[in-house]
């Protein structure tokens, strides 16, 4: 499989590398590994528990590896590009930040998250920590090796270094404490790590229930990626929040909220020195969202996926997040505000547009489905009461 995924790799530098430089091999490959393998609630399905996410995972740090010296040896110095992957992590802040068990599960739960695909790329081999507690418990198991796979002193030369850029989404915090789980013989990447995820009610939620509005997270991550992984260039390829209800949410307050924080978390890191070089906002359009479908919205445009013609309709947070585009930043907090008041003008009218489209949409369905249907109806009818006429006329 990995020599697959290097053919496919290259034959995309062949065919689109004279016009695309910045190159992607996995986007959030822990919920690939996490999701697909471990709880099986995303493809391909299967529920291997306590070692089929470690498996996929390590295959994925070896098939990355290998297309990063692929573009190396082959088509940087003609084609000038770079090669990069992108993790997605929470932040992990200790419960009480003074308990050293409390700041030790904090840092577990960065490593079994971020630090499980960042360090060997970064630093050659998987986090001490993921070592020890899952071989550990593997021992405790009975196994004669870890569940979590090991990397050969070759593996790591190669693996090191792999990465011209780290990109990263990020989109809520957890508070985290110790948590020692009793011996357990199924096995679960969930149990490995001995902790515990907690949230403040306080948190704004506005989207699914996994996703709290925490800003100061963000730079935290950033700031601890500068100091482990040698400040990488940095581009924060997933960023921003949801909404469930099917009804269209055009005037997304929460949105303009979530990203006005989160940006500016940002722009504190890069004062820290953190060399973030890009952001993009999650995400353009309402989209298909892994196992949720299209049930959950991200997008900065409401899509009408029930038109045939799927229109889009621009929310609240589409004019604000042009203006932070088009000053780079926040430039005083009276603009800002000026922003966000242009930005709830502007859904009113958009709401009452796509009023009238539903309105048509509506009507539409009246004509295609309705009308049809009951035209056809009126002709059974017909047919059958001159059938009934015909057989007493005969009669």
């Amino acid at each position: 499989m990995i020599n697959y995924f290097n053919d496919y790799a290259n034959l995309c530098f062949e065919k689109f590398g004279d016009r695309v430089k910045h190159w992607i091999t996995f986007s959030n490959p822990w919920a690939v590994a996490e999701k697909g393998y471990e709880t099986g609630e995303h493809a391909p399905g299967l529920k291997l528990g306590g070692c089929g996410a470690y498996k996929a995972a390590h295959h994925i740090i070896k098939t990355h590896a290998k297309v990063w010296h692929s573009y190396n040896n082959t088509w940087r110095r003609e084609q000038r590009g770079m090669v990069g992957i992108s993790l997605t992590s929470g932040w992990g802040e200790p419960v009480d930040p003074h308990s050293p068990t409390d700041r030790d599960a904090a840092e577990r739960y960065i490593q079994f998250h971020l630090g499980w695909f960042a360090n060997p790329i970064y630093r050659g081999d998987y986090p001490e920590v993921m070592k020890n507690y899952v071989g550990r418990k593997s021992a405790q198991q009975g196994l004669g090796t870890s569940r979590l796979p090991s990397f050969s002193v070759q593996e790591k030369t190669y693996i090191k270094g792999t990465s011209d850029f780290l990109g990263i989404g990020h989109f809520t915090t957890r508070y985290v404490l110790q948590k020692n789980f009793p011996f357990l013989q199924v096995s679960s990447y969930h149990t490995d790590p001995d902790l515990a995820e907690l949230v403040d009610p306080n948190w704004p939620a506005p989207g699914p229930k996994w996703l709290y509005s925490v800003p100061w997270g963000f730079r935290r991550l950033l700031n601890f990626i500068k100091t482990q992984y040698g400040n990488p260039l940095i581009y924060v390829t997933e960023n921003g929040v949801s909404e469930t209800l099917q009804c269209p949410q055009l005037c997304d307050e929460w949105r303009i909220q979530y990203l006005k924080g989160y940006i500016n978390e940002i722009l504190k890191a890069l004062n820290d020195g953190v060399n973030v070089k890009g952001y993009t906002a999650w995400s353009l359009l309402d989209k298909f969202e892994w196992n949720k479908g299209f049930s959950e919205r991200f997008g900065l445009y409401h899509i009408d996926f029930k038109h045939k013609n799927k229109p889009r309709y621009p929310k609240a947070s589409v004019d604000y997040y042009k203006k932070i585009i088009s000053a780079n930043g926040f430039p005083n907090p009276r603009e800002v505000e000026n922003w966000h008041r242009k930005a709830m003008d502007s859904c009113s009218a958009t709401h009452q547009h796509l009023a009238a489209d539903s309105l048509i949409t509506h009507m539409e369905m009246v004509t295609e489905i309705v009308l049809p249907t009951v035209f056809t109806l009126c002709i059974l009818i017909s047919i059958v009461l001159l059938i009934f006429y015909l057989r007493n006329h005969s009669s």
